[in-house]
């Protein structure tokens, strides 16, 4: 009976580990690697209608669907959502518009709203992997981002190529690619200077708000936003991957972490990088050298199984670390951390790092997972504090 046991044990270890190398020798491959990381083809959505944002919970014609396209002829699905209280005042006009998909957005009252408003202000929301702009928690985070000026702050979402009813195939370059056409849409056709403008990203989408942020921030002249919100962010990919679980539970590369060889010799087949860690430093450091007002928040929770909150310390300190000439270590960043940080209690803990030119926070909270935290105050919190730190006019 034991040596029974025993061999079908033996048996199902072997199928296992067989099946592991399988998937591993797959990850090499550029194709499955992007399904993997991106999971772009899962979109969470299946039984709704993208084009009828009312069935997600939003009232009629808060939202407008329509696309846009890019230099490269990707066509990127995208959502303009209008903040409550100026849908309440403008609520006859707004019913009275057809619904769904529209053509020509230029034409519509919501856009008018933003287009036209001197005191607008306009989120770009870039989201995870996975799904798309309806999907999971997303929608109460665009009304958590709202929720603090909801007569003035607009969110404009959109999927990025390969996700949802955006055309395309996911690359680091294009999806980099996709969201600089959405800030050049902002700025050149919404008409929302920079100065209004707030960029947020969860996920995934926290690499791709700091690789548009460094790019805008390196060019001349440079073009620097109000602010930017990172939830759950990375330190890179290949960190990443090394803790990395699908749900919290099946792992992908962690189990070679513990043989470096191996680790290393398969990190040489990572196509897209994605170093926040590098991007942030280069951001921090360009806006400094500039004398760019620029202000940054990274906020994680410590229950987060997708992306560990771990993550969250380091990125903050190759920000600090570029903020300054001499740098700092991060052990003594710790320290100082130690000394000045506020204890929440149960909310958590916040650590402020202030120049001459910007502001780079730090908030890890005790609970809030990987998507719940989207539509938490402390989101909402964030959004508000920014917009006054830019402008102090600017109030609730």
């Amino acid at each position: 009976m034991i040596a029974s046991v025993f061999k079908y044990a033996t048996i199902t270890l072997a199928a296992l580990a067989g099946l592991y190398a399988v998937l591993l020798g797959l990850l090499t491959t550029s194709k499955f690697q992007a399904h993997v990381v991106y999971l772009h083809k899962i979109q969470m959505t299946w039984f709704k209608d993208l084009d009828v944002p009312e069935t997600f919970g939003f009232l009629r014609n808060q939202v407008t669907p329509f696309e846009i396209r890019n230099s490269d002829g990707v066509i990127l699905y995208a959502w303009h959502i209008l903040p409550i209280e100026l849908y309440r005042k403008h609520e006859s006009s707004l019913v009275e518009e057809p619904v769904g998909f529209v053509q020509d957005i230029t034409s519509r009252v919501g856009f008018k709203l933003l287009r036209d408003d001197p005191d607008a202000r306009l989120i770009l929301h870039m989201h995870g992997a996975a799904g798309t702009v309806g999907s999971g928690y997303r929608v109460p985070n665009y009304w958590a981002l709202a929720a603090g000026q909801p007569g003035k702050i607009h969110v404009l979402t959109f999927d990025y190529r390969g996700f949802g009813r955006s055309s395309g195939a996911p690359t680091e370059n294009g999806i980099i690619l996709d969201a600089l056409k959405i800030v050049d849409w902002a700025i050149n056709v919404a008409g929302v200077p920079p100065s209004r403008i707030l960029v947020f990203g969860q996920s995934m989408g926290t690499a791709v708000s700091l690789a548009i942020s460094e790019h805008l921030a390196s060019q001349s002249p440079p073009i620097v936003f109000a602010g930017t919100i990172l939830v759950a962010p990375f330190v890179d990919v290949a960190t990443l991957v090394s803790t990395y679980r699908v749900a919290g539970t099946v792992p992908i590369l962690s189990p070679l972490a513990h043989f470096p060889a191996a680790f290393n010799y398969l990190q040489r087949f990572i196509r897209d990088k994605w170093s926040s860690k590098d991007r942030i430093a280069q951001y921090v450091q360009a806006n400094e050298a500039n004398g760019e007002r620029y202000r940054l928040t990274l906020i994680h929770a410590e229950d987060d199984y997708d992306i560990p909150w771990h993550h969250t310390p380091r990125v903050f300190w190759y920000a600090v670390n570029a903020s300054m000439p001499s740098g700092i270590s991060y052990e003594n960043l710790e320290e100082k951390k130690f000394e000045s940080r506020k204890d929440l209690g149960a909310a958590g803990t916040v650590m402020e790092w202030r120049t001459e030119n910007g502001v780079i926070r730090e908030e890890i909270l005790r609970t809030g997972l990987h998507d719940v935290i989207m539509g938490y105050p402390v989101i909402t919190m964030a959004v508000m504090r920014i917009f006054q730190e830019a402008d102090s006019s600017f109030t609730c």
